[in-house]
């Protein structure tokens, strides 16, 4: 069955099983290996990517429910100025160390950042509650996304 969707910025279609996950197709059709499957429950968030602005654990999204929609992986953030404010927080704040989970983080980190410019602690606590980060510990990364929200303020709030 054809499906086409938007991945960072670029059409796509392909003809493929609409059941394949949604995960499975961005690293294994598209060469996206910046999601990386962790739990394959919807549990660890390493596989984070907005649909259509909103964040998904793509490995529990059916390519189906991706038809006519836009996607964003952490590879077409990368280049964004959101992103190296976002990273530079992190490395600054020290919340990186294995970085399995780091680009869950980050698209969790920029999900809350352009809906909600001024987070207050519980919202960042709410916002990484589908991320799981086995090295670092959560404070540090709770002080990278503080960190990433001032530092960005203007463009959070554009």
């Amino acid at each position: 069955m054809k499906i086409d969707f938007i991945v960072n910025g670029k059409k796509v279609e392909l003809d493929t099983n609409p059941t394949r996950r949604l995960l499975d197709v961005l690293r294994e059709d598209l060469g996206l290996l910046g999601i990386k499957e962790g739990c394959g429950e919807g549990e660890c968030g390493a596989c984070a990517v907005l649909l259509d602005d909103k964040l998904v654990h793509s490995c529990l999204v059916p390519l189906a429910n991706a038809r006519g929609k836009e996607i964003l992986t952490i590879e077409g953030l990368k280049n964004t100025e959101a992103y190296r404010i976002i990273q530079d927080a992190f490395l600054d704040a020290g919340s990186v160390q294995c970085g399995f989970c780091t680009p869950g983080f980050v698209m969790s980190t920029y999900a809350l950042l352009k809906n909600n410019p001024d987070p207050k602690e519980e919202d960042i606590k709410k916002a990484i509650s589908g991320n799981l980060c086995r090295c670092t510990g959560y404070q540090m990364i709770i002080d990278a996304i503080k960190l990433a929200a001032k530092r960005g303020e203007k463009l959070w709030k554009a």
